[in-house]
């Protein structure tokens, strides 16, 4: 989501934008779920004893969004590095950083609540890239190899954590756990109806950004190309290999081991729900190891479906802004249009507002709003696209 390799056009990465934008437009659909699906906000539709096929997979799809957001933002921080000493390197991640933490409070606890009084403060992947960047900002004078290290060890071994007892709820240390490593919609609370829903813990999210800012190096423009797109290809392989290999062994990389289900179609679903919050090893793998092979193939590709996503990838920030307030209209709108009152505003069941019992659509509906979204917010991006290709402001690099 962190478009860093731009602004002023100089050094655009054509198969990173297009998969940019293809989870962009995916990440679209589970938030259109998240407001307007009848399950209502928080239910859990990859929960085995409930769910349907159709409606997990609608989730399901969408956990490769967040993972390959935080890695592709990572390389684009390497790439950006390409043309800043270390110092300014360091300094912009940092003020980068700082500005996406400062957004997810501000513009999106706003946008997905509606609460003006800010009592619920929700902290999702823009909290997550932004305390990566700033983690990123102090350690990117290190050699690469060490940053490299760094984020494998995290990457790799955070999920030994399952296996040591966690402090107790309510402390001081509970909540740092919360906050870094564990989080998994963590309420932290602030003060009488005031409180913090946690949803990314960052640790483990900053050893994605680190690994992908050891990646971008072979995306420099002097690295040979047809052993990058072997590199990233053989990789993305290997990891799905692991990810098959671990999950049916069932005992490392997940908290949640897969079980028999009542029929074949459920037990493959049980095989693939694997854990977002936080992030597990094998949740990685199976996300961005896809991602790492796609990447291979379209390097070269340029086509008008390929067109299409390059204009969404180009202004994730922008994109990602604009559809959260674009739901939030259609929410409003909606809620009066079915028949409900402003007494029905506020709900007891929900940390949102406008969403009461009852409220929203069937699968199909949501699949509606979707397109809606992203074919309406298609021009909007295509013109900022343009601006920022033909404009060098500097808070354009914060866009």
């Amino acid at each position: 989501m962190a478009n860093l390799y731009e602004p002023s056009g100089k050094q655009r990465i054509q198969s990173i934008d297009i998969v940019r934008g293809v989870i962009m437009l995916i990440m679209a659909l589970d938030h259109s779920r998240d407001f307007f699906h009848r399950a209502g906000f928080g239910s859990d539709a990859t929960d085995m004893a409930t769910t349907t096929p159709i409606l997990f997979f609608t989730r399901w799809i969408t956990h490769y969004c967040a993972p390959n957001f935080v890695f592709l933002s990572g390389i684009s921080a390497y790439l950006a590095g390409t043309r800043r000493t270390k110092s300014e390197l360091s300094g912009f991640l940092i003020k980068r950083g700082a500005w996406l933490i400062l957004a997810e409070v501000v513009l999106l606890s706003f946008a997905f609540t509606a609460n003006p009084l800010y009592n619920v403060i929700i902290l999702q992947v823009l909290w997550a890239i932004g305390f990566s960047m700033i983690v990123l900002g102090l350690l990117v004078k290190l050699p690469l190899k060490v940053i490299a290290i760094i984020g494998v060890i995290i990457f790799f071994g955070h999920d030994m954590l399952d296996y040591i007892t966690m402090p107790k709820e309510g402390t001081a240390a509970r909540i740092l756990d919360n906050l870094f490593f564990t989080a998994e919609g963590s309420i932290i609370v602030l003060g009488k109806n005031r409180f913090i829903f946690d949803l990314y813990a960052v640790i483990p999210w900053t050893g994605v950004m680190l690994v992908g800012y050891a990646f971008g190096s072979i995306f420099a423009a002097s690295y040979d190309p047809e052993r990058r797109k072997k590199i990233l290809r053989y990789t993305g392989i290997a990891a799905l290999c692991l990810f098959i290999v671990l999950r049916l062994i069932n005992k490392y990389g997940d908290p949640n081991p897969w079980a028999v289900q009542r029929n074949g179609t459920y037990t493959f679903l049980s095989f693939l729900n694997v854990s977002k919050y936080p992030p597990s090893l094998l949740y990685l793998f199976m996300t961005i190891g896809p991602a790492l092979i796609i990447l291979s193939y379209t390097e070269n590709i340029k086509n008008k479906v390929t067109d299409i996503f390059t204009v969404y990838g180009n202004v994730p920030f922008f994109y990602y802004i604009l559809h959260f307030y674009l739901l939030r209209t259609l929410d409003i709108i909606i809620f009066f249009a079915s028949g409900f009152t402003t007494g029905q505003i506020v709900s007891k069941n929900s940390p949102s507002l406008f969403e009461p019992k009852g409220f929203g659509f069937n699968l199909g509906g949501v699949y509606l709003v979707w397109l809606f979204v992203i074919i309406t917010l298609y021009w909007p991006c295509k013109w900022f696209s343009k601006y920022k290709k033909t404009h060098n402001q500097w808070w354009l690099s914060y866009l």
